[in-house]
């Protein structure tokens, strides 16, 4: 088979295997790579990476003062810290947070400015790329990745700090240990309040939705196996009704897509509201729910069952008053929002999945949003025969771009 046709590697089967996810040998058996394993690691991952950061000398950051702008250098789960850093810095932090996903920095970065270069494997070419060109424009450098490798030498060549990040899986599932050191950098800095409690609690509940989501349990009281069975055969729509909860709804899309290789629709509830809340009323939406036969037995097209839209929505109540007034849009207009489209969904029959945050600090709430769905893209990508941890088509995409 020609390697290049785009199915070399290529397994799993279109139907969904329901027996699989009951039978917690089979499941071990089908995560050879054993990604369902670390995913249950995060809350190890904020302890560690939290006593990882205070072991390595951040004080240097702080000795110029408050820098004029912060650019978080990575891609994929890398740069997807430095969404974190913005939600949890929140609309009152004194500076710019920026995440920068392309190779380089940004042509107005210089020595006024930070830069955190993120890379799990640590030779990332756009980490590489932004770690050299704040290097040499003299900017804040901050490396965060894998020790000994060629980001840790770069940070040792412009007497940078370096964080290091050990490397036990795939960086999509090292989310925490890579954003606990980009949170504490910026705390060093000033631009976040976040505290060891904060990080404790979040451990602990990552902690706890790890134990909902074992493979032991079966799917009626597991969450995440009940989120992948409702996902099943579905385009899934994933909206966050504040700006924490949108930062949980890409990193659901992100996991859909590598883990379970599903596609998704995700975003902000708002910007939503302005234009994709129609694909309610489309093909996959009130359209094909308009032309089922509510009587049939569910079983009935398991074959060749119907594409449906499946709405997710990840709702945020925030945590204070204050918090209502920094964030310019009310609380209570995201809620109304929300409750809004829910209806309009079930107005339309479309299926309602509703993950709701719970925490006292808003990483908390963060982790409460993207535990269940991390365990969820595993579940359903397993169900169709997938390996979470091996995916041919980005194997295939990096040697086709490799120079």
């Amino acid at each position: 088979m020609n390697p290049l046709e785009g199915t070399a590697g290529v397994r799993g089967h279109r139907e969904i295997d329901l027996s699989l996810l009951d039978n917690a040998e089979a499941l071990a058996a089908s995560d050879p790579g054993g990604m369902l394993r670390a995913t249950a690691s995060a809350g190890a991952q904020v302890r560690e990476a939290a006593t990882l950061a205070a072991e390595t000398d951040l004080s240097a950051l702080a000795d110029e003062g408050r820098p004029r702008a912060v650019v978080v250098a990575g891609v994929g789960t890398a740069a997807r810290t430095g969404d974190i850093l913005e939600t949890v810095a929140g609309p009152r932090c004194p500076v710019p947070v920026l995440a920068h996903r392309s190779a380089g920095i940004p042509g107005w970065v210089g020595a006024a400015d930070v830069v955190i270069a993120v890379s799990a494997s640590g030779r990332s070419p756009e980490a590489l790329a932004a770690a050299e060109a704040a290097g040499r424009r003299g900017a804040r450098l901050v490396a965060i990745g894998a020790p000994d490798t060629q980001l840790h030498a770069l940070a040792d060549r412009f007497r940078a700090p370096f964080i290091p990040v050990p490397r036990r899986a795939p960086a999509r599932a090292s989310l925490w240990g890579l954003t606990v050191p980009v949170l504490l950098a910026a705390r060093q800095l000033g631009l976040v309040k976040v505290t060891e409690a904060d990080f404790a609690e979040t451990a602990t509940r990552l902690d706890a939705d790890a134990e909902r989501c074992r493979t032991q349990l079966e799917s009626f009281v597991n969450p995440g196996k009940s989120l992948a069975l409702d996902l099943a055969h579905s385009v899934p729509i994933v909206w966050g009704s504040s700006p924490l909860a949108t930062v949980a709804a890409r990193r659901f899309g992100d996991t859909l897509a590598a883990n379970a290789r599903y596609p998704a629709v995700v975003g902000a509830l708002g910007e939503a509201g302005r234009g994709r809340v129609g694909l309610l009323d489309g093909v996959y939406g009130g359209l094909a729910e308009d032309s089922r036969d509510i009587f049939a037995d569910p079983g009935d097209d398991d074959d060749h069952p119907a594409t449906r839209l499946r709405l997710v929505l990840l709702r945020d109540g925030g945590l204070t008053a204050d918090e209502e007034e920094a964030d310019g849009e009310p609380v209570a207009v995201e809620e109304r929002r929300a409750e809004a489209v829910q209806e309009l969904a079930e107005r339309r029959g479309v299926r309602v999945s509703l993950i709701t945050a719970e925490g006292g600090s808003a990483l908390e709430r963060l982790a409460s949003l993207v535990a269940v769905p991390d365990f969820t893209s595993i579940y359903l990508g397993l169900a169709h025969g997938f390996d979470p941890m091996a995916v041919p088509a980005v194997s295939e995409m990096k040697d086709l771009v490799s120079p």
